[in-house]
């Protein structure tokens, strides 16, 4: 095939988990065929600060989705965006209106409506051979069930009516790679053509389990490589500065006492230790005293996970590739970990594409 560039356009890019899972497919290999982030789209000023930190390169585009759909100010963004087919678009559309973490409310919740945005942005590049070939999207495993299956049939319909053949399976972090987490999502692959979707088995039969990875064990060295080190001490819990979490119902210091191990702050009311030996999933509110503030103790003290931590729990390569902006407040880090996707499972649906174009 000789040097090719497999296009990519991303929706709700966050922080770039889903590009960076492209990229780190496929790059420098033989064959010269590489994926190229053509453009993103975020709407979080503070997700598009450490976006570009990380993805100078890439045309990033900060308006809401909709805006650039319907509002006249934003046609010259939307031609941009739409002027030159993508091989493949992706987004991990925002994930609250269906999360088992939030109300649930689907279709009923203006996010749930975010799903809309695809559908018409592939409406926009206009007849059927320039639509995008394949689709990636992402969300919580439990779209699959919501509202007794309705809600995910309505989207898969939606696929299905702008030509797509559809494929999902809910997957594991923490079984598929090298990241203590536990993080099941659902991701959904469309394929324009009807050879790519016969081509992609990944998600048919046991196939999947050749990406398996060893289970995790306590004191497992591969956790201790994602942790931090001279951590600064506004992540310890100390009784002096958190008296409300050492008393006879919650005692941190008696709770949570295993080198290298996660624990759940649960409310703020018991410790609960993570019998998987893997971190909680991570969530947006994590870290901001929500309701799963992941905890470890490490030799030192009890602290919460430090925002690089929680980055490199979703396989960001922080401070070999990939950097923080210095600038941005740990809430807004910690938003912005919990909002990505685990970028090591991202180039295993990358990698299984790629074998399709080549």
């Amino acid at each position: 095939m000789g040097d090719r560039k497999i296009n990519v356009g991303s929706m709700f890019a966050g922080v770039g988990g889903i590009c960076k899972g492209f990229l780190d497919s496929g790059n420098g290999s033989e064959q010269k065929t590489e994926y190229h982030i053509s453009w993103a789209n975020e709407i979080d000023k503070n997700a598009c600060i450490t976006y570009r930190q990380n993805f100078p390169n890439t045309a990033l585009y900060e308006a809401d989705i909709f805006d650039i759909l319907n509002n006249p100010e934003h046609a010259h963004t939307l031609e941009a965006i739409t002027s030159k087919p993508i091989d493949i678009l992706n987004g991990g559309f925002p994930c609250q209106a269906f999360s088992v973490a939030g109300y649930r409310k689907g279709f009923d919740d203006d996010r749930g409506h975010l799903f809309i945005a695809i559908i018409k942005l592939i409406r926009n590049f206009g007849k059927r051979s320039d639509k995008p070939r394949f689709l990636l999207l992402e969300n919580v495993k439990n779209l699959l069930t919501h509202d007794k299956n309705r809600t995910y049939n309505i989207i898969k319909e939606k696929l299905t009516e702008e030509g797509y053949t559809v494929k999902e399976k809910i997957i594991n972090t923490m079984h598929y790679s090298n990241l203590p987490q536990t993080r099941e999502r659902l991701y959904i692959m469309g394929f324009l053509s009807k050879k790519d979707a016969d081509g992609f088995t990944l998600f048919e039969d046991n196939n999947l389990e050749k990406y398996r990875t060893d289970p995790w064990i306590s004191q497992d060295p591969r956790t201790f490589a994602l942790l931090d080190n001279n951590v600064d001490e506004k992540y310890y819990y100390t009784q002096a500065k958190y008296p409300h979490y050492y008393n006879e119902a919650v005692n941190l210091d008696n709770d949570i006492t295993e080198r290298g191990q996660f624990y759940q702050l649960r409310r703020g009311m018991y410790v609960r230790h993570n019998k998987s030996n893997v971190c909680p999933t991570l969530t947006a509110n994590m870290g901001t005293g929500g309701h799963n503030v992941p905890l470890l103790f490490d030799g030192t003290g009890v602290r919460k996970i430090t925002p690089a931590e929680a980055f490199k729990l979703q396989g960001f390569p922080i401070n070999n590739g990939y950097i923080l902006p210095p600038e941005t407040a740990d809430c807004h880090l910690y938003k912005q970990a919990g909002n990505s996707v685990s970028i090591p499972v991202i180039k295993i649906l990358a990698d299984e594409l790629m074998k399709l174009i080549k």
